[in-house]
């Protein structure tokens, strides 16, 4: 008869803290085992973990939630180092030589880097009917050949429409570097740091973290409001977090 193989237990790792003292958390983490949220202590140093069988969770949205919640939980109290979504330590001891070991001052510079700071994600989008309008309006090159094409087959006209197609998107690269500017030259200031990611659909300007002191949170504000009414015709600014300092720390967990 055979028995199903027993799944080995390890540690589900959420992120690292500056504490000395056992702690629990009241949100639920991530499986089954997820209700009991803690601390590994180590030399000053501490990770939030669950126990966890030591399995490849499913990237589902109930489970990225619920490796968020633990981190925003802990956000309410500490600057963390966030741990990416799935990393699972053998046993506490692994978690305990990473936390006293020779990467432990990195871990340290790392905290005192974002202590107090917190991250705030922006990103704006152009309104399409507006951007193309503008677009068609100031390129009279642009509007002969769109003119062009009207009443014409698409088989006869498939180059025309390719040159088409690449003179838009020049314009729209063109415009973005100008709006992306103006934005960054607003709020750039307001932050230690700034990331510039890419953008992912034609539409979005900019796609953006900062990572500011708290006392900045509500300047940050502001200057996206007056942004807002200045290109708020134009442009839909959408500001997310503060959330975990993803965008601004290096973390590189491993296990002996």
């Amino acid at each position: 008869m055979q028995t199903a193989t027993a799944i080995a237990e390890g540690k589900y790792l959420y992120c690292i803290i500056a504490s000395d003292e056992a702690h629990t958390f009241a949100s639920r983490g991530v499986g089954e085992r997820g209700d009991d949220v803690h601390l590994i202590v180590g030399d000053g140093l501490a990770a939030v973990v669950s126990d966890s069988p030591i399995v490849e969770y499913e990237s589902s949205r109930r489970n990225m939630l619920a490796h968020t919640r633990v981190l925003e939980e802990v956000m309410q109290a500490h600057a963390l180092l966030p741990v990416r979504f799935g990393i699972i330590a053998p046993d506490e001891a692994a978690i305990a030589r990473q936390l006293r070991g020779p990467k432990a001052e990195q871990l340290r510079a790392q905290l005192a880097r974002i202590e107090g700071k917190l991250e705030l994600g922006l990103k704006a989008f152009w309104f399409e009917e507006v951007i193309f309008a503008e677009i068609v309006a100031d390129s009279a090159e642009i509007r002969r050949l769109r003119d062009s094409l009207a009443g014409r087959a698409p088989e006869e006209t498939y180059y025309e429409r390719i040159k088409l197609g690449e003179l838009i998107e020049g314009e729209m690269v063109r415009r973005r570097a100008i709006d992306a500017a103006r934005i960054m030259d607003a709020l750039r200031p307001l932050a230690d740091e700034a990331q510039v990611n890419a953008v992912i659909i034609d539409r979005m300007v900019v796609n953006a973290a900062f990572l500011l002191p708290r006392e900045h949170e509500a300047a940050f504000d502001a200057a996206v409001q007056a942004l807002d009414a200045e290109l708020g015709k134009r442009l839909l600014f959408k500001v997310v977090g503060p959330v975990p300092p993803y965008n601004f720390v290096s973390l590189m967990i491993g296990w002996d």
